[in-house]
């Protein structure tokens, strides 16, 4: 992390202070055609837990199940995923309910007052044959008890908040840059000030400068409110600069997880060790070496530890049994045999 960036902020740890609690949470693309049945474990056994107020990285290679996670969070899925075990439980109001257990109608009010989602490339959600205008009043204006000219001089202000123009909400999707479109999700996201925001690749295909704009827009919206936020993207560097705790994740499961300092400092997985050894450093010249090898096939996983055929650490404990995920220091976890065994299993010569 370099010196001149946001420092990530405190976030208070008591019990009451949880937003999201996620147990034990399976979720499983299931197919069957011609008579024959297959299952790809996109995310299988992740439980975490997001505090009031904090911002929460998630982190791993394409395809290693983080989009699925977080859509499975919100309650955004469709067949052929399905969720096999688990739960998810937010705490808004000072009540805490499982997302799964309620109807459509209150899932409905629960969306964008309490819980709203930035999905992943800003098209996707603004209508391309409709102004932004109809895009505010489709979404926000059900949620928020006032008649539409206040709504929209409510739109206005938190349009002027994140440096656009209130013209835009006369414009069509199509005319707007890259950059302009992800404000217009981000303001979309945040104008009914929701407890909770998931924002999924928020800065996919922009350019560095704007993306570095547009984290700082999205940072400053989500202090404002006292959000908590889940953030989801490769980019580690990202997560340096903007999130307060940090989740990587393989093969559809969570390898580590801890402050996003302390994980970055001193990882305790060899995959969260090889993305921290990939970032680009001022003055460091030196060939970065590639991971060798391709993540697995979730329709048929390895055995024991997921990332064993890639690890140059692996041991025959690693080929046989899945490491569990546990506490290596001060709110960070990790799950790997030989770099953070547990007290029973430890490896030979392995430190704690």
């Amino acid at each position: 992390m370099s010196a001149g960036a946001p420092q990530p902020h405190a976030v208070p740890q008591a019990q009451d202070e949880r937003v999201l609690a996620v147990s034990d949470l399976r979720a499983w693309y299931q197919t069957r055609h011609f008579g024959v049945s297959r299952e790809v474990r996109a995310v299988d056994g992740v439980s975490l837990q997001v505090a009031r107020g904090e911002i929460y990285g998630l982190a791993g290679e394409s395809s290693c199940g983080k989009s699925t996670l977080v859509k499975t969070i919100a309650r955004a899925i469709r067949p052929p995923l399905h969720v096999v075990g688990g739960t998810v439980r937010f705490r808004f109001a000072g009540r805490e309910r499982d997302i799964y257990a309620l109807s459509q109608a209150e899932l409905a009010r629960m969306r964008w007052r309490h819980l709203s989602y930035i999905l992943q490339g800003s098209m996707n959600v603004l209508n391309p044959v409709r102004r932004v205008r109809q895009s505010f009043v489709d979404f926000a204006y059900p949620h928020l008890d006032q008649p539409m000219p206040e709504f929209l001089a409510l739109v206005e202000a938190h349009l002027a908040r994140i440096r656009l123009d209130p013209a835009v909400l006369d414009s069509y999707p199509h005319a707007l840059s890259g950059g302009m479109r992800q404000r217009v999700t981000i303001a979309l996201a945040s104008v009914c000030r929701p407890d909770f925001i998931i924002a999924d690749e928020p800065t996919t295909a922009l350019d560095v400068v704007v993306q570095k704009d547009v984290l700082g827009m999205l940072r400053a919206v989500q202090r404002e409110i006292r959000s908590s936020m889940i953030l989801v993207t490769h980019d580690i560097g990202v997560h340096a600069h903007v999130a307060d705790r940090i989740g990587i994740m393989y093969a559809g499961r969570l390898v580590e997880e801890g402050p996003t300092r302390d994980v970055l400092r001193k990882a305790r997985h060899p995959y969260t060790a090889h993305l921290v050894a990939s970032l680009p450093r001022i003055g460091d010249d030196t060939p970065k070496q590639s991971l060798e090898g391709a993540p697995p096939n979730l329709a048929d996983p390895p055995p024991g530890c997921r990332f064993h055929p890639r690890c140059p650490l692996a041991t025959d404990i690693c080929r046989k049994e899945a490491p569990p995920l546990i506490d290596v220091a001060a709110a960070h976890r990790a799950a790997c045999w030989v770099t953070a065994p547990p007290a029973q299993h430890a490896a030979p010569g392995a430190a704690a």
